[in-house]
């Protein structure tokens, strides 16, 4: 089989999809033409930098017929209650903002000063009464993620550690506190703020 180079690029269209195998705790995919580590991280909900370094892979480089890794993924519980979440912080947002809402989570996950799940992140809830995101609060997360929600998670998985560190985000339009614009600043989407 001829061997192609695929390089990483940057679109979030699947023009084939490899043949996979499950065994207790990874995948391995064999590579086909199209596949790149974005894609694969979207398909398979694993952050692209996370495959390339469950392969040992130093650069961007992947070859048709090669067996790669994917490490586990979250679980499709959690990719659900982030895309809720999503739906009810950035309804009304551009499709960027909505990504960096869920970039946010991700980040905080892997962060030491916040619990380490999607779910507890989520939940999570300040010892003086304050919930971590006011749809847990006011229901608004238990409505049904749309479609470009779950896309927004699946991007935001495919890239997770990326997104400038953003850790809080608020829209200082209806923002009863304040605090946050204390914070550096990384980004404006929309009307919402994201800082670390």
């Amino acid at each position: 089989m001829k061997k192609l180079l695929i390089t990483l690029c940057a679109t979030a269209s699947l023009l084939f999809i490899g043949a996979t195998e499950t065994n207790a705790q990874s995948k391995t995919h064999t590579v086909v033409s199209g596949d790149t580590f974005y894609k694969l991280g979207q398909q398979y909900g694993v952050s692209a930098i996370d495959i390339q370094k469950a392969n040992n892979k130093r650069s961007s480089t992947i070859f048709v017929g090669e067996r790669l890794v994917i490490p586990a993924s979250i679980s499709a519980a959690e990719k659900d209650l982030l895309a809720r979440l999503v739906r009810a912080e950035a309804e009304g947002e551009p499709y960027a903002g909505k990504v960096a809402v869920a970039t946010v989570v991700l980040n905080r996950v892997a962060h030491r000063d916040f619990p380490n799940s999607i779910r507890g992140v989520i939940n999570e809830v300040a010892p003086s009464g304050h919930y971590a995101f006011s749809p847990v609060q006011n229901g608004r997360i238990n409505r049904a993620a749309d479609s470009q929600s779950i896309r927004a998670v699946e991007e935001a998985l495919a890239f997770r550690g990326q997104g400038s560190g953003s850790l809080y985000f608020y829209n200082p339009r209806i923002a009863t506190n304040h605090w946050i614009a204390t914070r550096t600043q990384t980004v404006r989407i929309g009307n919402h703020v994201f800082a670390k």
